[in-house]
């Protein structure tokens, strides 16, 4: 595929740890064939129409090698902003499908060093990937950052919220779109929290989020599909959480502007 001029491809080798070959997908054959050996995190950037105006979001998918549904779904994603870019004309947004090759190449949780590397943020952590991903976040200072994942615990999907207040505000509605395809986790206790009808205000430590010295603070919002569900349901219910979730931050911002 051409990516069009508003899309930008780009990425780092985080580091070369051997030659593991990434699995083959769409995204790593249709952009970049060169890059199917080696251990690189990609990140496209979809530009506003309007130059040096949008609100500017990071959406995360992978960190856990063995979640492929927010992978596929950021792909999704990604063939949307490239065709339709007016529906996105006021955003800016980055897009890290992979962030954990080596996981993903081995089909485990896990990084290639046996790390799970979603505990290991903002702690000093010298594991190349969360290095090159730490420095990400600082340097763009998102106004929000969507994570993806799949949880084989959960019967339905569910997300924990953090940083803006606004976050629990878009997840609702995330999940009520979501639910079209599969349901929502309803239940009281969801991995071990407290939960409101699939929305979690807590959170475990070290997690992808924004600097901790970030002001304000980033909207963060993490989403859960149930990993044991099909396939093809966990990638159209994902997306379509997130296209909600910009839909609704959207209207938030402009509401807040008139005020």
């Amino acid at each position: 595929m051409t990516l069009p001029s508003h899309l930008q491809f780009t990425g780092r080798h985080a580091f070369q740890r051997g030659t593991i070959p990434l699995p083959s997908s769409r995204l790593m054959t249709e952009i970049h064939p060169s890059e199917q050996q080696g251990i690189f995190i990609p990140k496209i950037v979809s530009k506003p129409l309007k130059p040096g105006y949008g609100i500017k979001i990071g959406i995360f998918a992978g960190i856990h090698g063995d979640e492929e549904a927010g992978t596929l779904a950021t792909q999704e994603l990604i063939r949307w902003a490239a065709e339709k870019p007016e529906e996105l004309h006021d955003y800016e947004l980055h897009f890290y499908p992979i962030c954990n090759p080596t996981g993903l190449a081995l089909g485990t949780r896990h990084s290639h060093s046996g790390l799970d590397l979603n505990r290991e943020f903002w702690f000093g952590s010298t594991e190349p990937e969360i290095v090159y991903l730490e420095s990400e976040l600082r340097r763009e200072k998102y106004d929000g950052i969507v994570s993806l994942h799949s949880d084989d615990t959960s019967d339905g999907c569910y997300g924990f919220v953090s940083g803006d207040l606004l976050s629990e505000h878009l997840l609702e509605p995330a999940l009520q779109a979501a639910s079209e395809f599969l349901p929502r986790n309803e239940a009281p206790i969801i991995d071990g929290f407290l939960a409101s009808r699939g929305i979690i205000k807590e959170g475990y430590l070290g997690i992808l989020s924004a600097p901790p010295e970030q002001r304000p603070r980033a909207l963060e919002i993490v989403f859960e599909t149930p990993a044991l569900a099909p396939m093809p349901q966990q990638v159209k219910a994902t997306v379509a959480a997130v296209k909600r979730i910009l839909a609704e931050y959207r209207e938030l911002q402009a509401y807040a502007a008139n005020l």
